[in-house]
């Protein structure tokens, strides 16, 4: 069973910056979508970066050149790197994998907690 493992998530103060990773724990084939999701407490799960397969990205409104989400292939490996943090960016964050060979399939990670002070 693949595995999602992310990290670099902490504590920061406003304005300034973190980056996530997320590591697959084995090679995944035939990957179409990297995202990166967050949610706040008593709030919904909110899709927050994705990139797919060709490369193109898409943002949530609310991150929008502030956060850049990028991908290494090779190591099965997606990136959120996050700028001019905002204490509203606070939320447990979880990356999401999706691939398709003979049926879709989505991985998750287990979150790591990203806390931005005012």
């Amino acid at each position: 069973q693949v595995q999602l493992v992310e990290s670099g998530g902490g504590l920061v103060q406003a304005g300034g910056s973190l980056r996530l990773s997320c590591v697959a724990s084995e090679s995944i084939i035939n990957i179409i979508a990297m995202a990166w999701y967050r949610q706040a407490p008593g709030k919904q799960r909110e899709l927050v970066a994705e990139i797919i397969r060709g490369g193109a990205t898409h943002y949530a409104d609310s991150v929008k050149g502030r956060f850049t989400i990028s991908r290494d292939n090779a190591k099965n490996t997606v990136y959120l790197q996050m700028n001019s943090l905002k204490p509203e960016d606070t939320a447990v964050y979880y990356c999401r994998i999706t691939s398709v060979t003979s049926r879709w399939v989505t991985y998750w990670g287990q979150g790591t907690q990203v806390t931005v002070s005012s």
